[in-house]
């Protein structure tokens, strides 16, 4: 019994932010961490490739009870008979990502590896887009030259995890010398064997639309459909439940210098499910060619768990985003302040210059 409750104490701890047993690590900055929101999106880019690396340390105290990071690469392929990296009639691509997940100080840790390949077609070409492979060389020039056009694409990917469970770092009752807990001393646990690798399934849908300064996406996605195992005990029951992902964004061209950005996001696994939906504004500071660099600032709702402000900059092929979580749940009312913060780093590569198309955080 007592290593039941161990086990279930150590898979649940700290619930009530949206992660709870055997659930995917989510992020404030979802808009910057695309191939773990639908793998249809993968290579979806305004370049030929893209690095991303995302950093959350949540609840930032004495244990640091969650703390959350990623590096993924995809990539377009068989381009090389075109130079124009954004209006091609059909893109294909691959990435990976590697995600890590740590609570307790690093007694539960989780690490996961995922594979992704997508397909993107276009549904209705740009009426009027020169197709000879010419750029839009200004921002300020993308409502003359865009028209309207329609895309479909689908990803499939298959992703690796394993979750461990470090005892060594663990305390327990029978290590209570009188004074403080002294893990020299036997635990009187037989200890929890520790969780299989598993193996699970992911698909997403995408659809896009371009026109005049606007660019609007939709997407539903499905992770770890397969259920894999995955428990601590000797039950064929528990499993990974199938994470679904419904997420929108929209940018548009307000002004030369002015671009607008909104998106959210609905989630939904293992009984527990949440959205977020937020804008940023962009100003334009240089449109150059070779080193154009743009601020953002913006303001994200995670519903009944954070207002979650956004600062970003980009220069030239390089992006930065931060965000801080100001919590707004029940969590608020504990004695010590729960601090929150995310870092993401995006680079583009591939291409001499970006493409003339609305700079959003997720292409």
């Amino acid at each position: 019994m007592k290593k039941l409750k161990i086990a279930l104490f150590v898979l649940s701890v700290l619930i009530g932010t949206g992660r709870v047993v055997a659930q995917d690590p989510s992020f404030s900055q979802f808009f910057s961490s695309p191939l773990n929101i639908n793998p249809a999106l993968t290579a979806q880019i305004n370049s030929k490739w893209r690095v991303i690396s995302n950093y959350r340390n949540q609840w930032i105290g004495p244990n640091n009870p969650y703390t959350t990071g990623t590096i993924s690469f995809d990539s377009k392929i068989f381009q090389n008979l075109s130079e124009n990296y954004v209006d091609e009639i059909t893109r294909i691509g691959v990435g990976g990502m590697m995600l890590y997940d740590q609570t307790l100080s690093g007694a539960m840790r989780s690490s996961f590896a995922s594979l992704n390949i997508s397909g993107n077609v276009r549904l209705k070409e740009r009426n009027g887009y020169e197709q000879n492979g010419m750029r839009i060389r200004h921002i300020s020039k993308i409502k003359m030259d865009l028209a309207a056009e329609q895309r479909l694409g689908i990803g499939i990917g298959v992703s690796y995890g394993n979750r461990r469970i470090d005892m060594s770092k663990l305390t327990f009752e029978n290590q209570f010398n009188g004074l403080t807990f002294d893990a020299s001393l036997p635990s009187g646990e037989s200890g929890l064997s520790n969780m299989k690798p598993f193996f699970s399934a992911n698909a997403g849908l995408l659809y896009s639309y371009i026109n005049d300064g606007v660019n609007f996406d939709f997407g539903v996605s499905a992770f770890h459909f397969n259920k894999p195992k995955q428990t601590v005990l000797d039950n064929d029951k528990e499993y990974l439940a199938p994470r679904y992902v419904i997420h929108t964004n929209y940018e548009r061209v307000l002004t030369d210098q002015v671009v607008l950005n909104t998106n959210g996001v609905y989630q939904y696994q293992s009984g527990a499910s949440y959205f977020s939906v937020g804008a940023a504004l962009g100003y334009i500071l240089s449109a150059d060619e070779n080193s154009a660099q743009m601020v953002n600032a913006g303001l994200w709702y995670w519903n009944k768990n954070a207002l979650i402000p956004y600062i970003g900059y980009s220069y030239g092929n390089l992006q930065l985003g931060l965000t801080y979580d100001i919590t707004i749940s029940t969590l608020k009312e504990a004695p010590r302040r729960m601090h929150t913060f995310e870092l993401c780093l995006i680079f583009r590569g591939g291409s001499s210059e970006r493409s003339g198309v609305i700079p959003a955080p997720w292409k």
